[in-house]
């Protein structure tokens, strides 16, 4: 069954929201959710890491999956980033680890933050992000200046029955007011289990770098997946994990998972 479309966005935090979504795809009978848009807000104040993390850690370490923050790290390589230091070091150092970075099998056709730095261009590689952030700085504000592709035809369009990436499509930025900011990323398809806890804190890294560096502040990321599924876990295992999540996030409510 799909119970879509399915949107999240009264949730107080990035733990809450995938809580949100995670509890609705381990329901008896529901198989896809198509499409599901998670949003949640930022708060500078929240600490970096969340007491739930260790939980979901543990269940993806059970079933040799990466944990959230390795997921997070393809997206963003947020202890590569000094904020005090110029942006090209980060870029510096993310291409010499890309070395490394690349020999890892899932890594073989890229990460998500390379992609970011150096998409194949017809004359080389591409920096996305500083031509985003150059062009800000020059004074073009033009919304739709501020938008990354992922998905690169020339190389993802192949008869592989499974490619495993890129599942994200693009990101976007989107200045609110006077120095809010909001990021926005597509997937076609997100594994609810095994990436989109850690998706969900690479976009939220990605801008808050992108925040930094055109000064304002990030309050909200969305993600929208064209098609969520549950991924490489039973739903029994995921429906304890689920419980496990919505117990600690609610310590005073008593959960019940259809």
């Amino acid at each position: 069954m799909n119970p879509g479309p399915m949107t999240i966005d009264d949730q107080p935090s990035l733990s809450h929201a995938w809580s949100a979504a995670f509890n609705r795809i381990t329901e008896a009978g529901v198989d896809e959710i198509a499409p599901l848009i998670v949003t949640f807000p930022h708060d500078e104040n929240e600490p970096r890491e969340h007491p739930i993390q260790s939980l979901i850690d543990n269940a993806l370490r059970a079933r040799d999956e990466f944990i959230t923050r390795t997921v997070a790290n393809t997206m963003f390589p947020f202890t590569m980033w000094n904020p005090n230091q110029p942006r090209t070091q980060l870029y510096e150092r993310y291409e010499r680890a890309f070395r490394f970075i690349a020999h890892v099998q899932q890594n073989r056709n890229g990460t998500y933050f390379h992609r970011l730095i150096a998409y194949d261009g017809k004359n080389g590689p591409v920096n996305q992000l500083e031509k985003i952030l150059l062009s800000y700085e020059s004074g073009n504000h033009r919304r739709s200046a501020l938008q990354a592709s992922i998905f690169d035809p020339g190389r993802d369009h192949t008869k592989q029955r499974q490619r495993g990436f890129p599942c994200l499509q693009q990101v976007s930025f989107a200045p609110i007011g006077k120095d809010e900011l909001h990021v926005n990323g597509f997937y076609a398809t997100e594994y609810l289990f095994e990436k989109a806890y850690g998706n969900y804190l690479g976009l939220r890294d990605l801008g808050l770098f992108v925040a930094h560096e055109l000064n304002r502040r990030l309050t909200r990321v969305t993600c929208t997946a064209g098609i969520a599924l549950l991924g490489d876990v039973t739903k029994s295992t995921a429906r304890e994990l689920a419980i496990s999540v919505s117990e600690a996030l609610h310590p005073s409510e008593a959960v019940t998972i259809a």
